[in-house]
């Protein structure tokens, strides 16, 4: 805000003169000093201030705001030096939430086009820095650098638009001032190679809700933004294509959700952000009597970055084992299969194990162990080893619609071991001769003859012979 005396007709002439200026300096050529007013609007002041601009300046070709009312306005070739903290016009500390708020407006609307968001800030700003401590602050006598901010008497100056534009900007920097945080959150589930996954990025206002249309750079290492086809997205964004890096804003819920497709062991996402500092800071001019100006010195750099370890692929060992010895039996054909025991299980790309077939993979026992080992596969994962086949001398136990299974999780990086247990074929109780079975001993018997005992049996059936011989010539005398 400067002093100015000037006829309303004369303000008016100059008014294409500042904007002819602006155009310029924001276009990169020099402006005139007769022109250093920026954006905004010409008013009534308040008693005792003739016409007052509210708006921002432009020194040194950078949009600046000044906070010292009514002390002279700088000329657009003006040097300033870095200051200290904003205090109020009487050399008071700003209470924390008023400095929080221009800190959030200086950032988001510092570099303003429109003329009403201009002006309100200015407004804002001299109603929070120079607000009268007394009544008598207000008194028309006062010189310029005594005299208070009649916040009630400019905003009735101001047109519609700029009324409606303070209340906004108002409402915006209560509801979204700093201090922010920023958080990147990793995929839940466990990511593999070459595979997209989508991260989140967060940004939260000091009530822990989230900021829209928030800028925020995002940066991958070891890994690409995208997926090929679709990446990143925030709120209504368009995919972006599959890159190193990309910035996006963040939604109306305060994230940016992005695909991240992993290229190397530690895929890692940086996010860096302008945030709005807790107290902004102003620059000092070296003639004291002219006003002090903030732009968006007011913010800060707030990083936040996730990284996880792929998984590793896991394995599982299988032994097919004697139910009564609990010795390896080979040759076992069994079927690997997921958790529900119908579908192939995965390999360390997603992709289903399967035969020729086009069932689940199966594998065969070792003849010397009874074991078997899988390698290679997508951890963590259910996984479950059902018997297709049994062993020869395995049959007569082996029920197909019930067949021996175990189950159990593949971990990343480690081993399975499964066991299956099958019963031996008993050796059979009885031999069916006829219609009168013949009972055999039980057990496992094993007999042994000496060559005597041998004769000595031929003997015997041979006496036996005729003795039936014998009685069957004596019956036919009879």
């Amino acid at each position: 805000m400067r002093w100015s005396t000037r006829p309303r007709a004369v303000v008016r002439a100059l008014i294409g003169l500042v904007a002819a200026a602006l155009l310029g300096t924001l276009s990169g050529t020099a402006a005139s000093a007769a022109g250093q007013e920026g954006i905004g609007h010409w008013i009534a002041g308040q008693e005792g201030t003739g016409e007052d601009w509210l708006g921002s300046y432009v020194v040194g070709g950078q949009q600046v705001f000044c906070v010292s009312f009514q002390l002279k306005a700088p000329d657009t070739d003006e040097k300033y030096r870095p200051g200290d903290e904003l205090l109020t016009k009487w050399g008071t500390k700003l209470p924390a939430d008023e400095a929080a708020n221009i800190s959030y407006l200086l950032l988001r609307y510092g570099g303003t086009k429109d003329p009403d968001e201009a002006a309100a800030l200015a407004h804002l700003l001299h109603s929070w820095t120079a607000a009268p401590r007394t009544p008598a602050d207000l008194d028309p006598a006062l010189p310029g650098a005594k005299i208070a901010y009649d916040a009630p008497e400019h905003l009735a100056h101001l047109p519609a638009s700029a009324k409606a534009a303070v209340e906004r900007l108002r409402t915006e920097a209560e509801t979204n001032r700093g201090p922010w945080t920023a958080s990147v959150t990793t995929p839940k589930d466990p990511q593999y190679p070459g595979e997209p996954a989508e991260w989140t990025i967060t940004v939260k206002n000091a009530k822990d809700k989230g900021v829209p249309d928030v800028p925020v750079k995002l940066t991958a290492t070891d890994a690409t933004l995208g997926d090929g086809e679709s990446a990143a997205t925030a709120g209504s964004s368009s995919p972006q294509g599959a890159a190193k890096g990309v910035t996006l804003k963040t939604g109306a819920d305060g994230t940016v959700r992005v695909k991240l497709t992993p290229a190397g062991d530690q895929p890692k996402l940086k996010a860096a952000l302008s945030a709005p500092a807790d107290r902004p800071y102003v620059r000092v001019p070296v003639d004291t009597t002219k006003q002090r100006v903030v732009s968006t010195g007011g913010e800060k750099e707030l990083t936040a970055q996730g990284v996880v370890a792929l998984a590793k692929p896991g394995r599982v060992t299988v032994t097919k084992a004697d139910a009564n010895t609990g010795k390896g039996v080979g040759g076992a054909v069994l079927r690997l299969t997921g958790k529900d025991r119908t579908s192939a299980a995965l390999g360390p790309d997603g992709k289903p194990l399967t035969g020729a077939d086009g069932k689940p993979a199966v594998v065969t026992t070792d003849g010397a162990t009874g074991g078997v080992t899988v390698e290679n596969l997508r951890a963590p994962q259910a996984v479950c080893v059902i018997e297709a086949s049994p062993p020869p001398g395995y049959t007569n136990a082996y029920d197909p619609q019930n067949p021996p299974s175990a189950c159990g999780t593949v971990q990343p990086g480690e081993t399975l071991a499964l066991t299956v247990t099958n019963k031996p074929n008993e050796v059979p109780r009885a031999i069916p001769a006829g219609d009168a079975p013949v009972t055999q001993a039980r057990g496992a018997v094993e007999t042994s003859y000496s060559t005597p005992g041998l004769a000595g049996l031929g003997l015997l059936v041979l006496l036996g012979a005729g003795l039936v011989g014998f009685a069957a010539r004596r019956a036919s005398r009879r």
